[in-house]
């Protein structure tokens, strides 16, 4: 954090882990590196816990934990939820929520997985009571269809029925090959309509539709200017720290088109205020 000049990160672990078949002669490094399935993996919570504990003072204040380590299709994951936040009280959110997350949902075993399971509804209330974030990676529509967007109304169920909850939207629903016309159109309407909404440019989002060509589209620096406090950005680095000095550099451009207030909000003020308020 120090070498890539990042002040304060979210940090938590990957939901889930893929198994090593007996019958692949090597061991997967990433979900799509063979066909062997995922599966909910809970000791990435405990992992991250355990690096968090190590920590000085000091780096605890720039750090924010956060809780992704459940089945969100297992109704019971609430009483780990409660389980986790008595037993380790420092997380500061739930996520990042695998949901709708075309091939890793694909390849993940059990039920597919949805923003609008009801096994999530108990957790979303949890989080409101808590006055703590949901991060959650869905698709806005599948890789297939990009004449609409398939799966913006269970988005909108949630935020209708939980305005509660603070919820921001991973990647802005875009992932690869799920795309979409007018994407710009529909994020600044989200934003409009739903007030307990937040959007990160990272990942292909950012790179694949916001800033192709390297240089920032101006509708969306458009929709920054319009809505300051609702956006945010991230590295969205796994794994491979020694990546977000690069991974937060490739924003420099799009910061640097803002006006300094905006920018100042979108690279770290908005963060603070939903990871790491009192």
């Amino acid at each position: 954090m120090g070498k890539a000049r990042v002040e304060r990160a979210v940090v938590f672990g990957i939901p889930v882990k893929k198994k090593w078949l007996f019958s692949e002669p090597h061991r997967p490094q990433y979900y799509l590196d063979d066909d062997a399935r995922c599966y909910y993996y809970s000791a990435t919570d405990e992992i991250v816990a355990s690096e968090f504990l190590q920590l000085s003072s000091e780096e605890v204040c720039n750090i924010a934990p956060t809780l992704c380590g459940f089945n969100p299709t297992d109704l019971c994951a609430i009483d780990y939820v409660d389980h986790m936040f008595r037993k380790y009280p420092f997380w500061r959110g739930i996520g990042e929520l695998f949901l709708r997350h075309d091939d890793l949902t694909a390849l993940t075993a059990d039920e597919s997985a949805r923003i609008t399971h009801p096994a999530l509804r108990d957790i979303f209330v949890f989080c409101s009571e808590r006055n703590i974030p949901v991060c959650f990676h869905q698709n806005s529509t599948s890789v297939s269809h990009h004449q609409h967007f398939e799966y913006l109304y269970e988005v909108e169920e949630i935020l209708r029925n939980f305005p509660q909850t603070t919820f921001v939207w991973a990647h802005c629903g875009a992932s690869r090959r799920v795309t979409g016309k007018n994407y710009v159109d529909m994020i600044s309407n989200m934003l409009h309509s739903w007030k307990n909404l937040y959007v990160d440019f990272s990942w292909v989002v950012f790179d694949d539709i916001i800033c192709k060509g390297h240089r920032p589209k101006t509708s969306w620096l458009k929709l920054t200017e319009t809505y300051p406090d609702r956006i945010m950005i991230g590295s969205d680095v796994c794994g491979h720290f020694e990546l977000l000095g690069p991974a937060m550099a490739r924003y420099n451009t799009f910061l640097q088109s803002l006006t300094p207030r905006v920018a100042d909000m979108v690279a770290g003020d908005n963060a603070k205020r939903l990871w790491f308020a009192a």
